[in-house]
């Protein structure tokens, strides 16, 4: 019996790698079919929208993943808004007024990133700020970085919204902007496969059965000598620094940025649906939870325009509160879920 669940169980392992391998081959092809099959027998760029729904689902995956890094440790925070918003806003302020290429202001922002989330955590930690009230906290958070944005209008446009100052022809390496849409595919394919690599590492390291004995019993766990507050810390300063690299690759490919687009309460809740609701315990769970939310929300776009302002929320909502209560695993978790029931019966 144990021979062959072996087998079989080495079997599932291969299919995995040859389905992972497959899906990888396809996703660094797929832009040169754009050049080699025309639609009708034109040379229609029949590609671009499809590509463009791609590049934003990677991108947004990358924010995903690094929600679900603290998020599946019971470290819930609504403030990863906040975080996405000064990595994005940080960046392109840099660039605009102080003339720093991406290059530059990059590190910089991602370093406002971590101190911030460093003076929200440590504090929280250290004073045993957890559930409910963390997540309060940092709901402040995410609303704060969004009303500095509206306050601070004559630098960052406010409402209306902020433009980086364009460079070059459309195809730059010193202001990381490029008019082909191929290039940023690439670049976000490699971002999404790095958060990936990162949540896959988490998963297999120390700090996850430290982490996973942190949220079970604080106070067991420090007896047993895990520094707790080191622990959170560390996963939340990186879990912000991710979601703030999100947040600038958001706006180095959409070359615009607003508070409703990269900050704010939306953002956070946004950000909790899709993790929920793709799966927030699999590491391909958050990635599925794009592909709903992207989807979801073009093709509200497409059916209403702009005649109902914040029924995307609304849905979130909605269907946050149905995936919590019958879905509570996600979709990818749930099908993992019955997929091993299966195999064990």
């Amino acid at each position: 019996m144990t021979s062959v669940t072996l087998v079989n169980g080495s079997k599932w392992g291969e299919r995995r790698y040859l389905a992972g391998a497959i899906v990888a081959l396809v996703l660094i092809v797929l832009p040169t079919l754009n050049r080699e099959l025309p639609v009708f027998g034109t040379g229609a760029d029949w590609l671009a929208y499809p590509m463009h729904i791609m590049v934003l689902i990677m991108i947004w995956s990358l924010a995903y993943t690094s929600w679900s890094l603290m998020g599946r440790f019971g470290l819930v925070s609504l403030g990863h808004g906040a975080f996405m918003g000064i990595g994005a806003y940080g960046t392109a302020l840099l660039w605009n007024y102080a003339g720093l290429t991406p290059w530059i202001g990059i590190p910089i922002s991602l370093a406002l990133v971590a101190a911030v989330a460093f003076i929200v955590g440590y504090p929280c930690f250290r004073f045993r700020i957890v559930g409910h009230y963390f997540a309060l906290v940092t709901l402040a958070l995410s609303e704060i970085v969004r009303q500095v944005i509206m306050a601070t209008r004559d630098y960052t446009g406010g409402s209306l919204g902020f433009t980086p100052t364009p460079y070059g022809d459309g195809f730059s390496l010193y202001a990381l902007q490029f008019s082909d849409r191929t290039v940023f595919y690439y670049v976000a394919l490699a971002s999404w496969a790095f958060g990936l690599w990162i949540w896959w590492r988490v998963d297999r390291s120390m700090d996850r059965f430290a982490l996973e004995a942190i949220s079970e019993d604080e106070d067991a766990s420090a007896a047993a000598g895990i520094w707790v507050t080191r622990e959170k810390l560390k996963i939340t300063i990186l879990s912000a620094v991710m979601t703030g690299f999100a947040g600038i690759l958001y706006m180095q490919y959409q070359q615009f940025i607003s508070p409703d687009t990269v900050s704010g309460i939306a953002i956070s809740l946004q950000i909790v649906f899709a993790v929920v609701a793709g799966g927030i315990y699999v590491m391909f769970g958050p990635t599925v939870g794009a592909i709903i939310t992207i989807l979801l929300a073009e093709s509200l776009r497409v059916a209403i325009g702009v005649s109902m302002v914040g029924l995307d929320t609304t849905i979130y909502g909605i269907l946050l509160v149905l995936f919590i209560i019958f879905l509570p695993k996600g979709v990818l978790g749930g099908i993992l879920d019955w997929l091993s029931r299966r195999k064990a019966g």
